[in-house]
């Protein structure tokens, strides 16, 4: 019998580091159970775009590589993922430290001469 048991007594590592991150996981496994991939598409995908950026398969490459899904599948414009990112960083730059970023924060969110939808 192995020591390799997983230990039920005792402080426990939290799973994901940030909230962000369950997020993400959950929308992967909701798009997967949505029909929008196979798990080994979808490992194949995280795989490629591991060694594509030499990066580890950490949450952020998690994101990369759905985002390339959502694209490469037509459901999701790459333009349109470039606006919302430039969208999200506008707000992560206007939001005070330690409040929470709301796409709302954007400053271009409530200007008419900008093209900005957050919806």
């Amino acid at each position: 019998m192995s020591d390799d048991r997983i230990p039920l007594d005792g402080p426990a590592d939290p799973v994901f580091a940030k909230p962000w991150e369950a997020q993400a996981f959950a929308l992967v496994v909701t798009l997967h159970d949505g029909g929008l991939f196979s798990w080994s598409q979808w490992a194949e995908a995280l795989g490629a775009q591991t060694r594509q950026t030499g990066r580890a398969a950490d949450y952020a490459a998690w994101l990369a590589t759905l985002e390339g899904l959502l694209a490469a599948r037509g459901i999701v414009a790459p333009e349109r993922l470039a606006e919302r990112r430039a969208a999200f960083a506008r707000a992560a730059a206007a939001t005070p430290h330690g409040e929470p970023i709301r796409l709302a924060n954007d400053p271009l969110a409530n200007d008419p001469s900008t093209n900005v939808r957050l919806g």
